[in-house]
C-alpha cells in the first residue's frame, strides 16, 4: 500500500490557507480513503456513480463527496441524495436536472460551471462565450435547489508550463468578469477549481481555490 498519510501531508504542506484539497479517490480502494480520512481529509472526488454509491455506503458519513467527471443527466438522480458538490456542469439542461433531483430531497446542491479553455477537443465544458450566454439568459436564477459556487477547468495535458499558466490565468480573469457581472452580491460564488497532481502548485499561483489531487496522494489508479 502507498503511504497515503505521508503523501497527503506532503501535498497539504504545499497548499496555502484559502485553498482546499479535493482528494481524487476514484479507482482507489476504501482503505486508501480511510488512511486519508484518519489524517483529517474530508473532501473526496469521484467520477463514477456506481463506485461512488458503494463508497458512500461504507465510509464515514461526514465525508463531502464531489462529483468531478462528466455527468450524464440520467445519473443525477442517483447522487442527488448525498452529493456535496458537482464540479463539472456544462449545460443548462444538466443544471435544471440537478435542481429537479435536489428538490426531491429538499436539498440545495452546489455546482461549478465547467469551462473549456484548453486547446484539446477531448475536454468537455462551456466556452467563455457559451458560459456568458447561459448566465445572461438568466433562467438559472429561478433554480432554487442548485447553487452556482464558481468555475472549474482542466488545463491542456502538456509539459508546456507557459501554456498551462496562460489557460489557468484566462480562467481566473474570466472568473473575475463573471463574479462582477452576475454574482457580485453572492459571497458564496468564490470557487476557482483548477490544478491536479502534476500542476497544482502552478494552479495555486493562478488563483485556484480548490485543487484536485489524486495520484500524488494515492499512487497510480487501480482499475
Amino acid at each position: 500500500m502507498y503511504d497515503v498519510a505521508k503523501n497527503l501531508h506532503e501535498v497539504l504542506d504545499n497548499i496555502p490557507d484559502g485553498v482546499r484539497l479535493v482528494a481524487i479517490s476514484k479507482y482507489h480502494p476504501n482503505e486508501y480513503l480511510e488512511a486519508a480520512y484518519a489524517e483529517g481529509q474530508r473532501v473526496f472526488g469521484e467520477s463514477h456513480e456506481q463506485e461512488l454509491s458503494q463508497k458512500v455506503k461504507t465510509l464515514p458519513g461526514d465525508i463531502q463527496w464531489h462529483f468531478i467527471g462528466h455527468l450524464q443527466t440520467n445519473k443525477v438522480k442517483y447522487i442527488a441524495p448525498y452529493i456535496s458538490m458537482i464540479e463539472a456542469v456544462d449545460s443548462l439542461k444538466l443544471l435544471k436536472e440537478i435542481n429537479k433531483q435536489a428538490a426531491k430531497h429538499d436539498r440545495v446542491i452546489d455546482v461549478l460551471l465547467e469551462l473549456h479553455i484548453a486547446e484539446e477537443e477531448t475536454k468537455y465544458g462551456l466556452t467563455p462565450d457559451a458560459c456568458r450566454e447561459l448566465l445572461e439568459d438568466g433562467e438559472w436564477r429561478g433554480l432554487k435547489n442548485v447553487h452556482i459556487s464558481g468555475l472549474m477547468m482542466m488545463a491542456s495535458n502538456t509539459d508546456d508550463e507557459a501554456q498551462i499558466r496562460k489557460e489557468m490565468m484566462t480562467a481566473a480573469d474570466f472568473f473575475d468578469e463573471v463574479k462582477a457581472r452576475y454574482f457580485a452580491s453572492d459571497p458564496e460564488f468564490k470557487e476557482r477549481s483548477w490544478g491536479m497532481s502534476h500542476d497544482y502548485p502552478l494552479a495555486i499561483q493562478c488563483r485556484s481555490t480548490m485543487v484536485r489531487v489524486g495520484t500524488a496522494i494515492f499512487g497510480p489508479r487501480v482499475y
